[in-house]
């Protein structure tokens, strides 16, 4: 009996570790519950953190107390064994048909959760051990932690709290000794609602035909990513640092100032992006603008004159500030003749010394914003016009974000990186331009707090004549921009509702003639913490 107690002990817990594994892979989808985005997943998810099939294993475990005969015992402990080696399988074959684009990063965080996570599975285990617990109540326990594994990495997390503060207070420490030391390095953050990694990809790759550049890796514009890319990456030998700075809520930028103190800032679009975690447009103005007022009295701020958030702001900081713009000429840097294709945007630059022609591979006139602010502080940094125009023919396209790619027998705009409405918008207008059939494939946009159903609605109607097709992906989610393209007479037999974006591309194909080519554009890719929202 007591063999196979411990069978049964050592099932559950590799049901336990694989559950336990698809809830520290949510939570690190939802940063470690900042704002309390893990535990407001749960709540969302219900279903996902309390599987039906497993809590049929606490009245299983029930059944035992009442029963002490040795056979009839023997016969339950068979049953729960093959019951969760059942329950393992099923769970299994769910997680394989999820669809994780980005799995679990086994970070050091994330290995310290599952020491934590171990050692209370194993504590019932080591005090039946010592006599103080029953098999059956140990038992009891185990089959509750694979119950409520989703709130029992809540509970470690809680429980790792002074641990992970003690760790960041050390890479933090080290990481501003570090910048201390580098008397001669330029810092640069760039912040916004929209487009900060376009701008900081944008502004590496003009600035380093002069200067030893290092920005921030992919998306690391959180304290512990600047962290980590200063202790990290950041070389003796580098000139400029160029330090992505995202926010959730009111005082993140500030923090991120406190940690690198940049002597130059740009602001990119501000919009709404992640009002449910910032309340008001007014907090993420406020927020934003954190940086500008951060730079130091001989600071550079690069400001955009055509957002109205930027030009209302009543600035405190008296930094010398550059207006960029395409549509007021009231600008230190301006864009005009803008003219895109599908091979790339062209553009005069304007400036008080003259009219320059540019070309550069990137779509749109949101990237011309980005490449203004780039070539701003290029001039600045004493670059010259004919370097900058070269520059900005190599700028490379962004991953995710407009990026034009050949497929197979379509082309894809790939413009999947965290939509907005404003980039949303300016998608469906690079789209508008391509000469072929295009095709629109969307989950529509999060995020958003109150005013997500009316964006996305927005969404639907500016789709009419962008696009000859669209493919929704999630019923629910995707109502709001189904409701718009009625609303504005779009053809309904050309709409279509899928569940997996991977079954779009089969569909996408299907409506290509022999006579145009077929452009998709791939407005948004919902991270796997919101595509498992029921």
């Amino acid at each position: 009996m007591l063999f196979l107690y411990y069978v049964l002990f050592f099932v559950i817990f590799v049901y336990y570790f694989t559950k336990t594994r698809k809830a520290l892979h949510m939570l690190q989808q939802n940063l470690y519950d900042e704002n309390h985005r893990y535990g407001k997943w749960m709540l969302s998810n219900l279903k996902t953190c309390f599987w039906y099939g497993d809590l049929l294993g606490i009245p299983l475990t029930l059944l035992l107390f009442f029963f002490h005969q040795e056979m009839i015992v023997n016969i339950l402990l068979f049953i729960m064994i093959g019951f969760y080696l059942f329950i393992e399988y099923s769970f299994l074959i769910i997680r394989k048909n999820e669809q994780n684009k980005k799995p679990l990063v086994v970070t050091k965080r994330i290995q310290r959760l599952i020491i934590t996570l171990t050692i209370l599975y194993i504590l019932p285990i080591v005090l039946e051990f010592f006599g103080l617990l029953s098999n059956r109540v140990v038992l009891l326990f185990l089959v509750s932690f694979a119950v409520f594994a989703f709130l029992l990495t809540y509970l470690a997390l809680f429980i790792n709290h002074p641990i992970e503060r003690a760790v960041f207070h050390y890479f933090r420490h080290k990481a501003k000794k570090k910048l201390a030391s580098m008397s001669h390095l330029k810092v640069i953050g760039i912040t916004g609602s929209y487009g900060k990694t376009s701008s900081k990809n944008i502004l590496n790759d003009i600035l380093n035909v002069k200067y030893i550049t290092r920005p921030t890796p992919k998306n690391f514009n959180t304290e512990n990513g600047l962290m980590i890319t200063i202790n990290n990456y950041l070389d003796k030998f580098d000139d400029i640092f160029i330090a992505e700075m995202g926010a959730y809520t009111r005082g993140d930028i500030q923090k991120l100032c406190d940690l690198v103190h940049p002597q130059y800032g740009i602001l990119t679009t501000i919009g709404t992006a992640h009002l449910s975690s910032f309340g008001s447009e007014e907090n993420i103005q406020k927020t934003k603008f954190e940086l500008i007022e951060s730079l130091p009295e001989d600071g550079v701020a690069v400001l955009n004159r055509d957002d109205p958030k930027q030009v209302s702001y009543p600035l405190k900081n008296k930094v010398k500030i550059i207006w960029i713009g395409i549509d007021h000429k009231d600008c230190d840097v301006r864009a005009e003749n803008i003219q895109c294709s599908s091979e790339g945007t062209t553009f005069d630059l304007v400036l008080e010394s003259g009219t320059y022609p540019f070309e550069t591979k990137l779509l749109g006139s949101f990237n011309v914003y980005n490449i203004l602010a780039a070539i701003a502080l290029g001039l600045e940094f004493g670059i010259t016009i004919p370097e900058l125009q070269s520059a900005v023919r190599r700028v490379k396209s962004v991953e995710h974000r407009l990026e034009l790619k050949r497929l197979g027998d379509m082309y894809q705009i790939d413009d999947a990186y965290n939509s907005n409405p404003v980039g949303a918008k300016m998608a469906l207008e690079v789209l508008k331009m391509m000469p072929g059939t295009r095709v629109v494939v969307t989950p529509g946009m999060t995020e958003l707090g109150s005013k997500e159903f009316e964006y996305n609605r927005l969404f639907g109607t500016q789709m009419k004549d962008a696009c000859d097709y669209v493919i929704l992906v999630g019923k629910k989610q995707t109502e709001a921009i189904y409701q718009g393209l009625q609303e504005v007479g779009f053809p309904m037999d050309h709409v279509e509702v899928i569940q997996d974006v991977r079954d779009s591309y089969a569909m996408v194909l299907a409506k290509k003639s022999s006579k145009k080519d077929i452009y998709a554009l791939y407005e948004n890719d919902l991270p796997d913490a919101l595509i498992t929202k029921e």
